[in-house]
C-alpha cells in the first residue's frame, strides 16, 4: 500500500504543485519562491523520513503569505488523502527537538478534529525577507486541511531562525511518529471506531 498522494491547488493568488510519500527516505524537491521556506520544507522532509516535491509560484511581490499559508493548505491535504482511513495509525507522536540554545516540543494527534495550540513568541521580525509570523499561518493552514490537533510550545530560545527550525524538525518528527504504522492496531486507534 502506497501512502502517497499529488495535489494540484490554482487560485488567483497561487499555484502549487505537490507530491508526497509519507513512507519515504526524506528526499525533498523544494521550489517555492519563498527562500526560508524552502529551508524550513527541506529540513521537514529529512527529518519526518517523507519524501516530498513542491513547486509553488503566487503573489510573492504582494508578500509571502498567501503562498506560504496555501502551502500549508496543499501540503496538509496531501497527508489527510495519503492517510486515507488512518488504520493502524499510531495517531500520536510527540517530540523535543533542541537548535543550539532553544527547545521546541511538539505533540500530534491525528484525530479529524483541527486545533492549533501555538506557544510560540517571537518578535515582528523578519528572516531574510520572510515574516516570521507566518510560520504560525503555515502550521494552521496544516493544522486545518489535515485534520490535526497540534499543539507547538518553545520553552526557550533566543535566534528566532532557531527558534522556528527547531518547530519545524520537532513537527517532522512527531508527525512520523504518530503517521507510523502499526501492526497491532485493529482498525483506527478509537474506541469510537472511528477517526
Amino acid at each position: 500500500m502506497s501512502r502517497s498522494a499529488t495535489i494540484e491547488r490554482i487560485t488567483k493568488e497561487t499555484r502549487i504543485k505537490l507530491s508526497l510519500m509519507i513512507d519515504g527516505s526524506g528526499l525533498a524537491k523544494v521550489s517555492t519562491t519563498v527562500p526560508f521556506l524552502d529551508h524550513m520544507l527541506d529540513l521537514f522532509a529529512r527529518h519526518g523520513l517523507f519524501d516530498i516535491e513542491i513547486e509553488a509560484r503566487g503573489d510573492i511581490e504582494i508578500d509571502f503569505h498567501h503562498t506560504v499559508e496555501d502551502i500549508g493548505i496543499v501540503l496538509g491535504e496531501a497527508f489527510k488523502q495519503a492517510l486515507g482511513d488512518k488504520k493502524s495509525i499510531r495517531r500520536y507522536g510527540q517530540a523535543s527537538v533542541p537548535m543550539d540554545e532553544t527547545l521546541a516540543s511538539v505533540s500530534v494527534d491525528i484525530s479529524g478534529r483541527p486545533y492549533l495550540v501555538y506557544h510560540v513568541k517571537l518578535p515582528k521580525v523578519k528572516i531574510g525577507e520572510f515574516d516570521v509570523e507566518l510560520s504560525r499561518e503555515f502550521f494552521q493552514a496544516f493544522t486545518n486541511h489535515c485534520g490535526l490537533n497540534l499543539h507547538i510550545n518553545v520553552m526557550y530560545g533566543d535566534n528566532v531562525h532557531h527558534i522556528i527550525e527547531a518547530c519545524f524538525k520537532a513537527f517532522a518528527r512527531a508527525l512520523d511518529t504518530a503517521s507510523q504504522l502499526d501492526p497491532r492496531i485493529e482498525g483506527v486507534m478509537s474506541t469510537k471506531g472511528v477517526l
